[in-house]
């Protein structure tokens, strides 16, 4: 059974896992809220889930995003742009294969920001959830409805800990159309 993470809380991802976990699915999903008469109408709402790399010195190694689908070293590869929330489950994914992360790189930070503007308020059902890639489990989520006036968020964190990769629930709002605006915010809180 999945966790389901509140701010600030840290999980170890091998002990979630039952241990071998080597490659991860970043899901993120959402919902606009339905506006007009008697809910049936619901305007399209583009968010975009990112992952930023840093090294040991917070330093950005790589950005994964719509705009650049894979890292440089080809360990994590964004499935493709959604613009409007629409369907069942995850809306965008980003994969991961842990044990080709370069050794270089401590921290995978997950972002998601609103590409057309509108801000939290405008969402429903929002979730990011990571799953383990052997058997489609879902090893832990994290809900991002409850809204507010900010137009992203810095999700999550990927980090190394004593050989082993754990995972963080930040839940920290931003602003910002696109994952660049978000890197000063996010050095701050590594």
């Amino acid at each position: 059974m999945a966790i389901s993470l509140v701010k600030g809380q840290k999980i170890s991802l091998e002990k979630e896992s039952g241990g071998g976990l080597s490659k991860v699915v970043m899901g993120l999903g959402w919902d606009p809220v339905k506006r007009g008469i008697f809910f049936k109408k619901a305007k399209s709402v583009d968010l975009d889930a990112s992952c930023v790399l840093f090294d040991e010195n917070k330093q950005r190694v790589d950005v994964v995003w719509f705009r650049q689908l894979r890292s440089q070293d080809g360990s994590i590869q964004h499935t493709g742009d959604n613009l409007t929330g629409e369907g069942e489950g995850d809306d965008e994914q980003i994969i991961v294969q842990l044990d080709k992360v370069p050794a270089n790189v401590v921290s995978l930070v997950f972002t998601v920001n609103s590409y057309s503007g509108q801000t939290f308020n405008e969402l429903e059902n929002a979730y990011c959830r990571l799953v383990d890639s052997r058997n489609g489990k879902e090893v832990a989520r994290y809900t991002l409805t409850g809204g507010g006036p900010y137009t992203a968020m810095i999700m999550a964190k990927l980090y190394r800990h004593e050989g082993e990769w754990k995972m963080q629930a930040l839940g920290e709002p931003a602003k910002g159309k696109l994952v660049w605006d978000l890197v000063p915010d996010i050095v701050k809180i590594l």
